[in-house]
């Protein structure tokens, strides 16, 4: 059984894909895929509750478009959140965090079609990204 101080004070409550898009430009080659990643997050109004979306645009010249758009439903439990962490720290570093698993899946699925070099995309640091932003 799990101790209930080792729980997360960030609990996802639901994931949904808002979009997903491929649109086919050409045959394939050798150009690499450029991404460009979007983080929009936001309270509900009115409660405890974030709503993280992750939106990810994808282009391989001449080839095909991609746009993923991923949004992550959270919940604060704020007995289980350390003192030493910010709900805004939380929020920004774990959630995003929890979602690009689903994001990378997402991308590496539509990109292993016929005539389509499959695409795995990195792990990436969340943290040194969201510094950045």
């Amino acid at each position: 059984m799990i101790n209930d101080n080792k729980l997360s004070a960030l609990v996802l409550e639901h994931t949904v894909f808002d979009c997903i898009e491929f649109h086919r430009e050409g045959f394939q080659n050798e150009n690499d895929v450029q991404f460009n990643l979007e983080i929009l997050i936001g309270q509900i109004e009115n409660t405890n509750a974030y709503k993280v979306t992750l939106i990810l645009d994808g282009t391989k010249k001449e080839e095909y478009k991609l746009k993923i758009a991923l949004s992550g439903f959270f919940s604060i439990n704020e007995q289980q959140l350390p003192e030493d962490i910010s709900v805004d720290m939380l929020i920004k570093n774990n959630a995003v965090a929890i979602l690009m698993p689903y994001l990378r899946a997402e991308v590496s699925l539509l990109t292993s079609q016929p005539e389509v070099d499959c695409v795995v995309m990195p792990v990436f640091n969340v943290n040194a990204m969201m510094n950045e932003q």
